[in-house]
């Protein structure tokens, strides 16, 4: 494979920083990236996806991080790692250094997730083991 024929991603992985990747963007690469079938999902008004493990919860990965809306309420946790990518038309692509930037800043802190009374909280993994 070409050096020109891989894109730059961030892979994110539970209890970890995101990490600056290249992989190819075919359908083996991204499984191979979220350790599954893949799902993307589209958080985000920029053109970028998560690429997820679309099982993930299903077989009881790590809980990676969370979610949150507008008002920063949780509405979803993703299980297992997960890859931002960029998106055209029609297709992935790389990220470009502003989306990388701002991808590593919001995925930065690793999340610890505890149910409590029956409600998950989500606590940053520096302030979990502190």
């Amino acid at each position: 494979m070409s050096e020109s024929s891989k894109i730059k991603v961030l892979r994110i992985e539970p209890y970890k920083a995101p990490v600056i990747t290249e992989i190819s963007s075919s359908l083996e690469s991204l499984q191979h990236e979220v350790e599954g079938y893949i799902e993307c999902v589209y958080p985000f008004e920029d053109q970028v996806g998560l690429v997820v493990n679309e099982e993930g919860k299903l077989n009881c990965m790590e809980l990676n991080r969370a979610l949150r809306d507008s008002s920063g309420e949780i509405y979803d946790i993703i299980a297992g790692p997960f890859i931002v990518i960029g998106l055209t038309d029609d297709s992935f692509c790389g990220l470009t250094d502003a989306q990388i930037e701002k991808y590593s800043k919001l995925f930065e802190e690793p999340e610890v997730f505890v149910r409590i009374d029956g409600k998950i909280h989500v606590l940053p993994l520096k302030q979990a083991v502190s």
